[in-house]
């Protein structure tokens, strides 16, 4: 059984209630009509519990937006959903379509600093989030007393005499609950083996993110980027309110994973709403994303903080080439990714949350 508005309801139960299950929980699918929006496809969901998050198919399946009963869960920039054919590959070209939001997808073949790897010019943070998606549908159904509503596409990241790899990405939610499932499966079409960087940048903002928000991480070491990261970097896990002319900082974390092969981190604000409290929280398996970066940006209107696990160390791809620590896949190699993403609606959830570490 789901549980809407503090009731568990069987399926005959709630139908008995509503003409159209769009009432409670559902997915509209609509597009973007002005602007350097104009033309972008998107996606809501929404799961009765005041959870609801759009899917924009033509930015990489990526998530743009998510909030929880009027409060949002994750920063916008103020770039806004532009559509893809702005994208501007070359340098930190990537940052005129970031969006940031809930989730921007980085990779396929590159992610990190622009660099110039065995003779090609790389962007920041690689194409997947500027490329539209193939083959993209919704379902909602019933199955006995559980409703699911699932968003699925395929991006395709290819080019002649280059890379061939295929994104199949399904995320998945249910009635009434305050979560989503990402299950990606990312496959090499090709026929050589091809460089696989992917990080999952995942953006938490106000009001998770406020004066005395913290996170939540079952770090061992936290290692500053560089000398601007070492300025605090006993206070990475702490977050003050907006600061004029503050410089990003990024940490380097080593997690350690749970019985079960898991990392959970989160960022929780314990004085949201009078002392309520409100967090976002991931989970993902250590062995898929091994590593983590923090990227801790409390500036004024880039006010953000990033939970970014990944499949490699995040330089830059001729660095990872050259020290023989990048990831590749094999001709047919497919590689799966799993990561949830759900709410802490207050410090009660919160508590049980740090609990378990």
């Amino acid at each position: 059984m789901a549980q809407v508005y503090g009731k568990n309801y069987s399926k005959k139960e709630l139908l008995k209630r509503v003409g159209d299950m769009f009432q409670i929980a559902g997915i509209k699918r609509y597009t973007f009509s002005e602007g350097n929006e104009k033309g972008v496809n998107a996606i809501d969901v929404k799961t009765g519990s005041g959870f609801s998050f759009t899917v924009l198919p033509d930015r990489g399946m990526d998530i743009s937006d998510a909030e929880y009963k009027g409060r949002a869960l994750c920063w916008r920039s103020s770039t806004g959903n532009i559509a893809p054919e702005f994208f501007e590959p070359e340098g930190s070209g990537f940052l005129r379509s970031f969006f940031g939001g809930l989730l921007t997808t980085c990779g396929l073949t590159y992610a990190g600093h622009p660099c110039v790897d065995e003779g090609g010019q790389l962007g920041l943070h690689g194409r997947i989030n500027n490329i539209p998606a193939k083959n993209v549908w919704t379902d909602s159904m019933w199955n006995k007393d559980e409703y699911t509503l699932t968003v699925q596409g395929r991006v395709h990241e290819t080019r002649v005499f280059g890379e061939n790899i295929l994104l199949t990405r399904t995320i998945t939610t249910k009635l009434g609950e305050s979560r989503l499932y990402i299950k990606d499966v990312v496959e090499n079409h090709g026929f050589e083996k091809t460089p696989h960087m992917i990080l999952y940048h995942i953006n938490a903002g106000f009001p998770v993110l406020d004066e005395g928000s913290r996170l939540i991480s079952p770090t061992k070491t936290a290692h500053p980027r560089d000398a601007e990261a070492e300025k605090d970097a006993n206070e990475y896990n702490i977050f003050s309110g907006p600061v004029t002319g503050y410089n990003e900082k990024c940490y380097y974390h080593q997690m350690e994973s749970d019985k079960n092969g898991f990392v959970s981190v989160a960022v929780v604000n314990e004085k949201c709403d009078n002392g309520t409290g409100f967090g976002l929280y991931i989970k993902y398996s250590f062995s898929q994303l091994p590593e983590f970066l923090e990227w801790k940006m409390t500036g004024e209107g880039i006010y953000v903080v990033g939970i970014e696990p990944s499949n490699c160390h995040i330089s830059t791809r001729a660095q990872l080439r050259k020290e023989g620590k990048l990831p590749f896949l094999t001709p047919g190699e497919k590689k799966e990714y799993r990561i949830e993403i759900g709410v802490l609606p207050s410090n009660k959830e919160i508590k049980e949350f740090e609990d378990e570490f």
